[in-house]
């Protein structure tokens, strides 16, 4: 799994349907030792990613994966190039064969999941992003799990930075993991069952804990 969330920008938009102030007094009195890890932190810088289409969003995310960011936003651009506007669609990606898209730079196992990502958005498996508002987390990970190439974690980025939910944990995320090894003073890493277990304290704010373990994370490397 990813070490980082997706690039974070500088203030919570109105998109988010919670209220920070609240959720960070919840965690706070819940768990002490997240409240030390907020207070060195500070505020919740916790934002909103522009979505176009439940498609657009997956197929960036199978772009992305195991790949540095760099080297990943090239390929989606080279990527993006081969579709008018630069807006990715699944009928002109089904109409392009796997040689243009192996040489735009995705591998064969990527070309696979994206044509099967444009399969499933035709057929109606994949929601369209205005309907999956209406979901719940739960469904909407039922549906888009179904895609080849697309594991539990990428849809729960999916549902915090692109739905703005607010009660997501990704326990399997390495570094929700590490972050919360370092904030709780812990010998070794916990496992996801152990962090969803101690996860239950901060529902339903989930997500918002999550943030500051990435962050927690992020200050030991400024160190």
């Amino acid at each position: 799994m990813n070490s980082s969330p997706p690039a974070i920008a500088a203030r919570k938009p109105a998109s988010f349907a919670f209220d920070e102030a609240a959720a960070l007094r919840h965690l706070s009195d819940a768990d002490p030792r997240l409240a030390e890890l907020i207070e060195r932190v500070g505020p919740l810088a916790l934002s909103l990613r522009a979505t176009r289409s439940t498609f657009e969003a997956l197929a960036e995310a199978i772009v992305y994966q195991q790949l540095h960011a760099r080297a990943a936003a090239t390929i989606h651009g080279r990527v993006a190039a081969l579709f008018p506007r630069g807006r990715l669609a699944p009928e002109p990606l089904l109409a392009l064969d796997d040689a243009t898209l192996r040489g735009a730079g995705l591998s064969r196992g990527k070309t696979l999941a994206m044509r099967d990502l444009a399969a499933r958005t035709l057929d109606g498996t994949v929601p369209p992003f205005s309907r999956l508002r209406g979901m719940s987390d739960d469904a909407i990970v039922e549906r888009l799990v179904q895609v080849r190439g697309v594991g539990r974690w990428t849809v729960e980025m999916i549902l915090i930075f692109r739905l703005g939910r607010p009660d997501v944990l990704p326990i399997h995320d390495f570094g929700v993991r590490h972050g919360f090894k370092l904030a709780f003073r812990k010998r070794a890493m916990p496992t996801p069952k152990a962090l969803e277990g101690h996860g239950e304290k901060w529902r339903p704010f989930r997500t918002v804990a999550s943030w500051y373990l990435w962050r927690a994370a992020d200050l030991a490397r400024s160190r």
